[in-house]
Formats: structure tokens, sequence, C-alpha cells
């Protein structure tokens, strides 16, 4: 048991003055799962490419299709979609609610593509939770070669 006891000494901290001796339990604090869980999730998504036009699935679960917006301005794509807190019709019963972690807010996100889209040929499909863009490609906006004289 004599092995087991630390010996205490109440001037240590006192003789070793270091100013930034807390500043690595500041950080670890940052980093703990409350910083990350106060985050807004990200929209996942997959973006393919075919000769004429590019694909798009992106995973948007709990929204529905009305609350999502796709804009299209040449090579830009932007996305966003609100994810709203359904309110259960028994809100006001003694029971509530001991933990909730599901996101409810905006969530967007923006990207450039390699080439123009024809806006007017794009279509979009919300089905199952996932949104599929078929942006075909703008003719003619892929440059010019040209020849070395």
């Amino acid at each position: 048991m004599a092995n087991s006891l630390m010996h205490i000494d109440p001037f240590r901290d006192l003789t070793r003055f270091d100013p930034l001796r807390d500043i690595d339990d500041l950080f670890r604090n940052l980093a703990g799962p409350t910083w990350r869980a106060e985050q807004a999730p990200r929209m996942r998504m997959d973006v393919s490419e075919t000769e004429q036009q590019y694909l798009v699935k992106a995973e948007l679960p709990g929204v529905q299709k009305e609350d999502i917006k796709v804009s299209i301005h040449g090579n830009q794509v932007s996305l966003s979609a609100e994810v709203k807190n359904e309110r259960n019709a028994d809100a006001g019963s003694s029971g509530g609610n001991l933990r909730s972690e599901r996101y409810y807010g905006l969530v967007q996100r923006s990207f450039t593509l390699p080439q123009e889209v024809d806006d007017d040929q794009a279509e979009a499909r919300y089905e199952n939770g996932v949104l599929s863009l078929t942006l075909p490609k703008k003719m003619g906006t892929g440059g010019k070669q040209l020849a070395i004289q």
C-alpha cells in the first residue's frame, strides 16, 4: 500500500511558474464532442461526369421537396435545404425530450463545375432523401484549341 501513495507537494505550482501550462487543456476542451455537436451537418454528395452531362446526388434526409432550392449560374451550382422541426401534437404532455441530437435549420452547399451548364435542360428529382440533378453541359463553351504556326 505504501507504493500506491503519491507524494503531494503543495508548493510545486508556486515554484515552477508556467503561464501557458493550461493551454493544452483549453484546446482539448474546444475539440471535444460538445464543440462538434453544435456544428451544422454537411450535405454529402457525389458528382460524376459523362461527355454530355454532370450527375449530382445529394443526401438530404428529413427534408420536404418544397424546402429544397437549386440555383444554377453558368458553371456555379448552389443547393440549399431547410430542415424543419416537426412538433408532436402531445408536446404539452408531461413527457418531454430527454435528448435531441437532430439538426434543424438551413443546410447549403455550392460548387463550381469545369464547364457551364445548360440550365434550360437541367432536371432535378427528389426521392427517398436523395436529390438527383442531371445537368447537361452547354455546347460550345469548352474552349478552343489554337494551332501554332
